[in-house]
Parts: structure tokens; sequence; C-alpha cells
């Protein structure tokens, strides 16, 4: 082999044991929409708006839900302070171009991960935040105690939802037939079932009891049926290709979980300062350089459980009240499936 091809030969093997090691030691790439939040000093958060439980005013006009608490949390982490926040109202039809096209920096409105949406949209999922399933609700007086009970029924649905297939499959599986009514208003939706014009009402059963729940004095006027028909996996979205951004959504929720399962809250926060316990020292900042590797202040999961709380505070605050046992949503040693990756 002549000498020059020897040497390129060599400078190639030599490459060859370099890169991987240069590759590792390369600092975490910067995220563009980290840098356009912190540059406009407020994140601008997806929400519906109108669910209760999940996105919904209040009677102050604050708004109030386990996504809004996303949304407040996410703003905790990266810029030190909940209120540093804009709320963006997205219906069904919306929400991905919405993502998309940069008007918010991440979607947190009960949207279910699919395939589908994963795959064709150019958005992913950060987490679950939610365990959901398709439900029916009718009113009391219709008899009804089953969603087999529902052949030939009309039924309200939100156009450009998962629940619309979930209910195909539902029905054809079960050789049932019906006639589906399809809204895209939500409070639209609300009036024709109150008003009778379907026979029944689908969505996300949290949604129903949400709904169940804003109708006071009346609420036990209506049934929520026993099937769940689908897995609903509820969960922020973010868009492809800014990874470390995507990194941020999931751990934000991972330390609200870690928070409840070592008993740190937004009450007690404070008090751990001098704990000798590693796995709270790394949460809260006291030592490690998690929140450098996030591109984050180390301080960061303290900001969000000493603003926002742990996932049991945001469950009793948000969902508790619409009478939602907590099920698949409490922690993965209490019956549940929440589990969190260590913070280590």
């Amino acid at each position: 082999m002549p000498r020059f091809a020897r040497s390129l030969s060599g400078l190639a093997a030599l490459l060859a044991l370099l890169l991987p090691s240069l590759a590792r030691a390369a600092p975490p790439a910067a995220s563009p929409t980290l840098a356009a939040v912190l540059a406009r000093g407020v994140l601008n958060c997806g929400v519906a708006g109108n669910a209760a439980g999940f996105s919904l005013p209040d009677s102050a006009g604050v708004m109030r839900g386990i996504d809004a608490d996303g949304c407040r949390a996410i703003a905790a982490a990266v810029l030190g302070d909940q209120k540093k926040l804009k709320f963006v109202p997205t219906t069904t039809e919306n929400r991905f171009t919405a993502l998309q096209s940069g008007e918010i920096d991440v979607l947190v409105r009960e949207t279910t991960w699919t395939l589908g949406r994963e795959a064709s949209l150019g958005l992913e999922f950060g987490v679950i935040n939610f365990y959901d399933g398709t439900g029916f609700m009718v009113k009391k007086s219709s008899g009804v105690t089953s969603a087999r009970d529902l052949d030939g029924a009309t039924i309200c649905v939100e156009p450009g939802t998962s629940t619309e297939l979930a209910i195909a499959d539902y029905f054809r599986v079960n050789a049932m037939k019906y006639t589906p009514v399809e809204i895209q208003d939500l409070q639209e939706i609300h009036n024709a079932f109150l008003s009778g014009r379907c026979d029944a009402y689908s969505t996300d059963s949290s949604a129903l009891a949400g709904f169940r729940f804003t109708q006071g004095a009346h609420a036990e006027d209506f049934v929520l049926l026993p099937e769940l028909i689908s897995k609903e996996p509820l969960g922020p979205m973010v868009r492809k290709g800014d990874d470390k951004w995507f990194d941020i959504i999931r751990w934000v929720s991972f330390a609200e979980i870690t928070a409840e399962e070592l008993g740190v809250s937004s009450r007690n926060v404070e008090s751990f300062h001098d704990t000798t316990n590693p796995d709270i020292r790394r949460l809260l900042g006291l030592e490690g350089d998690l929140g450098k590797a996030l591109g984050l202040d180390d301080q960061w999961a303290f900001n969000v459980i000493r603003q926002v709380g742990n996932t049991g505070e945001i469950w009793q605050r948000n969902m508790a009240p619409l009478g939602l046992p907590r099920g698949l949503n409490n922690l993965w040693n209490r019956g549940g499936l929440l589990f969190a990756p260590p913070l280590r």
C-alpha cells in the first residue's frame, strides 16, 4: 500500500476512535423553543379553556385544571415564575396547527397520544399526564344503564377527535348502529345533549365527569355509563426536532411524580433544605447539576413544586372535586401507573 494511502487509513482509524468520545463530550444542543421563551419572558401554552378539571376559568377568571397547572409548572421550571404564562385557547381543529406554526410553545390540551398523530403531524408527546378512556353519558330518565343499550341511538360527539374513531370501532365490533351528531363548539354540544337532540354524549370519561360537575344541583340527573371503550392516554405535545425542549416538558412531569413519591409538597418543600436524602437533594437542586443538563437553573424542580405542587396536590385541587377516583392516575406503588425514571 502506498505511503499516502497508509496515512489516510491511519487517520480514518484514529477518527473512528476519537469521534465517539468527542460526541460524548459535546455540550447539549441548544433549544430554539427554550431560547424563544426566555427571550420573550412568557410561555405561550395551548389549552382548551372550556373543560372542567383540565382548563376552565373560575369565577374570578383564573384558569384552573390539571392542564392549566401543567402550563404553570413548565413556566415555573423555565422562567422561575408560574405567572409568566399566557394561556392560548385552542379547539380540536386548530390545536395542532397552532403548535406547528409556533403560535404556542407547547400544547397541554387533553390530547390523546396515538401513533397516527405522532407519526404524521411533525409533533410528539412528551409524557402521559392523565390516563383516560372514551365513555358515554345519558340522562338518568332514559333508563339506559349500559353502552350495549345504545343500539340505534343518536350520539353527540366533537369532530376531529379520537372519540369519533373509538365510537365507530365499538359499534362495528358489537354489530350495533348509531347516528353521530357532530358539533364543533363544546357549548353547543352540551346544549344539544341537554335539549334532547341526542340520546347520549360521548367523549373522554373525565370530560364527561367535568360536564356533569358543572350542572350543579342537577348533576344527579346524568349517568356515566360503566363502559370505557378505548384507551385514551392524554399528554402534552411539542414540535419534533427540538429534543432539549422535549426533555424539559417530560422531566417537569417526572419531577412532580417524584416529589409526591418522596413526600415533598408545596407545603413542606422549604423544610428539606438540610435533608440528607440524596434523592430529595438532587430533586431540589441541592446537589448535582441536573438543571444545567436541561439548560435550566438547578432550582427548576424546586420552583415547580413550591409554586404548583406535586401530582397528588394537583389531582386533589382539580380532579377530586369532580368525583373521579384516582385509579390509574395514582402512583405506581399505590395501584396506579404513575412511574418516573430516577432523577440522577
